[in-house]
C-alpha cells in the first residue's frame, strides 16, 4: 500500500458536487496519482468501490491523509471513520446542506425525516472528529445547480420546455441564492489546507440574491425564452394538491410545501467562509445546450 502525505479520497463520485471534483482537484494543483475516487458503482479513472454500509470491505491501494465526503453526509458512520482512521485520515470535508435549518418544521414528514439524517449526520461527524483530534469541516450548501443534472434549476427549466410557461405561487417573492456545483467543488478544496476552517460548519450560498420569481425569469432567459410567468394564490395550490393526491396518490411528489416556500427567504450569510478560505461563488448564469 502506497504511503504519502498527499494521499486524497472523495466518496461520492458520482453525486451533484462529486462529478466536479476532478477539475477542482486539478486546477488546486493536487498530485492527480495521489488521488482516488469513491462510489458504490464502478467510476472512470482511478474509480474505487467504496460501500459505506460496509467500510472493512474496502481495501484501497493507498492511504488517505485527507477525505472529501460528496455522499450524503448521513452515511458517514463511527464505523466507516474509524476505517478512514485506519487509512490514515487526519483531515475530512462532508457536505451537508442548508435544510437542516429550513425543514425542521415543515408539515412534510419526508422533509422533517431529512433534516434528522442531516442533523444525525453532522453530529456524529463531529463527535467523533473531536474525540479522535481529526480537522473536520461541515460545508451546507443552499440551491445547488449544475445543468442538465440537478433537480432544482433543471427541474424548472425541463418544465419550461414542456409546458412553455412557468407557473409559481402567489409573488413568488422569497429570496434564493443558487449555487453552482462547481463553485461548492471549489469551495472543498479551497477550505481543505485552510487552517482558519478547521472544525467549523460554513453555510454556502450563491453569488446572487434573486427572489423565487427572478430565478425562474433567469432559467427562461438562458433557454432562450421570454419569460412567461403564472402566479396562482396559494388556495389554488393547496387544492390542486389535495384532489390530484386523490386521484394519482402514488405517481405524484406530494409536496405543497415546496410550493409554499416559493414566498419564504432561504437566504444565507457566506461571508465566514469569503473570510476563512475564499469562498467566492459566482453569479446565478445558468447556461442550457
Amino acid at each position: 500500500m502506497i504511503t504519502d502525505k498527499k494521499g486524497l479520497l472523495v466518496i461520492g463520485a458520482r453525486s451533484l458536487i462529486g462529478r466536479r471534483m476532478p477539475e477542482a482537484i486539478r486546477a488546486a494543483g493536487w498530485p492527480e496519482e495521489s488521488v482516488r475516487y469513491s462510489s458504490r458503482q464502478p467510476v472512470a479513472k482511478q474509480g474505487v468501490i467504496l460501500d459505506t454500509a460496509r467500510p472493512y470491505d474496502f481495501q484501497p491501494d493507498r492511504t488517505f491523509a485527507a477525505v472529501i465526503v460528496c455522499a450524503p453526509i448521513w452515511l458517514i458512520t463511527d464505523v466507516l471513520l474509524e476505517r478512514l482512521v485506519g487509512l490514515g485520515m487526519k483531515r475530512i470535508i462532508a457536505f451537508s446542506s442548508t435544510s437542516r435549518l429550513t425543514k425542521g418544521a415543515s408539515g412534510e414528514a419526508a422533509e422533517r425525516e431529512v433534516v434528522a439524517k442531516l442533523a444525525a449526520g453532522e453530529e456524529t461527524l463531529t463527535a467523533f472528529c473531536e474525540a479522535r483530534g481529526v480537522a473536520f469541516t461541515i460545508l451546507r450548501p443552499t440551491l445547488i445547480y449544475d445543468e442538465g443534472l440537478d433537480e432544482n434549476v433543471t427541474r424548472i427549466a425541463d418544465l419550461i420546455r414542456k409546458l412553455g410557461f412557468f407557473p409559481v405561487c402567489g409573488l413568488a417573492k422569497g429570496l434564493r441564492q443558487p449555487v453552482h456545483a462547481r463553485d461548492l467543488a471549489k469551495a472543498a478544496m479551497q477550505a481543505l489546507t485552510a487552517k482558519p476552517s478547521f472544525n467549523k460548519v460554513y453555510n454556502l450560498s450563491g453569488g446572487e440574491d434573486l427572489t423565487y420569481a427572478a430565478m425562474v425569469r433567469r432559467i427562461f432567459e438562458a433557454l432562450g425564452r421570454a419569460p412567461v410567468i403564472i402566479a396562482l394564490p396559494e388556495l389554488l395550490w393547496r387544492i390542486g394538491f389535495f384532489v390530484a393526491n386523490l386521484v394519482r396518490p402514488k405517481r405524484l411528489k406530494r409536496n405543497v410545501q415546496m410550493v409554499l416556500r416559493m414566498n419564504t427567504d432561504l437566504w444565507f450569510d457566506h461571508s465566514g467562509a469569503t473570510i476563512d478560505f475564499g469562498y467566492r461563488p459566482g453569479p446565478f448564469k445558468p447556461e442550457f445546450e
